[in-house]
Parts: structure tokens; sequence; C-alpha cells
């Protein structure tokens, strides 16, 4: 009968030790996932940054450096290796700004606000950059979810048995968060 008992306990703890190996899994697929939703809309943001080049070339010719720094900057982070997430959200802010810019144009020059082509680009692009909030937000939070299992007892003894690692989380910029200075 003691035979059977330990039978069962040795059961139950592989059953938890699969258990908690596969939750592991799960967990770091989701952060895999999660990167994966930035990446695809840094793709469709780098697509659209062309159109919008052409669009406002035509209006603010002066503006080429502006222009120039855009398209660099956009060549730059598709070189960048897909396993250097840092140095990719680093540009990807860095071409933010510059877009940011390039919207700042069209108040100087009233007939590149008032075309449809532009105006539609914009919302776009607007919209893109929403979607790359929300993935890095998806991204961190499914990050903390893992690496709370690496850290948390018993998963992290099956963790360091496996050579699970914890994944960084992306932050904002210093200068992101900076108090904007505001005169009156």
């Amino acid at each position: 009968m003691s035979w059977i008992i330990v039978l069962v306990i040795i059961i139950a703890l592989v059953l938890v030790y699969v258990g908690l190996y596969n939750n592991l899994v799960k967990t770091r697929m989701w952060v895999r996932e999660a990167w994966s939703q930035i990446d695809v809309q840094l793709k469709r943001r780098n697509d659209l940054i062309p159109n919008l080049v052409e669009t406002v070339k035509g209006y603010a010719k002066h503006e080429q450096e502006t222009l120039a720094k855009v398209i660099q900057m956009r060549n730059q982070l598709t070189q960048i290796p897909a396993e250097n997430r840092e140095e990719q959200m680093q540009v990807s802010n860095q071409l933010t700004d510059s877009l940011k810019t390039i919207f700042a144009l069209s108040e100087s020059y009233p007939d590149l606000k008032a075309n449809q082509n532009f105006i539609q680009l914009q919302e776009e692009l607007t919209s893109t950059e929403n979607k790359i909030s929300y993935a890095r937000q998806l991204y961190n939070s499914s990050v903390a979810t893992y690496n709370i299992k690496l850290q948390a007892f018993p998963s992290n003894l099956i963790a360091g048995i496996h050579g699970f690692k914890e994944e960084a989380m992306l932050e904002t910029p210093n200068e992101e968060k900076a108090v904007p200075k505001v005169s009156f």
C-alpha cells in the first residue's frame, strides 16, 4: 500500500513539474508574440514613410534635410538585427520625433496641410504610432508576467534548470519623461 502512495506522489510531482515548465514556455511565447506585434507596427510605419516623404517633398523643397533624416533613420531601423530590441526602440523613438517634425511642417505650408494624401498619411501614421505604443505596453506586460514566473518559487527552480532567461522591458528615454517647459 505504501508503494501506491509513493507512486501517486511521484506522479503528482511530475505533473507539477510539467505544468510549471509548460507555463514558463507559454509566457515566454507571449513575450515573443508581443514583440512580434511591435515589429509588425514598425514595418507598417516604415512602409508608410516613403509615401509621406514624397508627398511633403513637393511642398517643402527647402526642408530636404529633415526629409533625408527621416529616410536615413527608417533605413537604419530596417538594418538593425531583430534580436537587438533596445537599439530598435531607440532608433524608433528618434524616428517618431522626426515624424512629429514633418507633421509640424504642415503648419508652415497651408497647401500641404490641405493635401488629402498628406492628411491620410498623417492619420495612418498617427494610428500606427498609437498601435506601436499599445504593442509596447503589451510587450512590457508580457515581460513582467514572464519575469515574475522566473523569480517566483517553485517555477524559478524549473527556469534555472532549463536555462530560461529574464527579458528586459522597454523603457521610455529620460528626455521623453521630462516635463515640457511652458512659457506664457
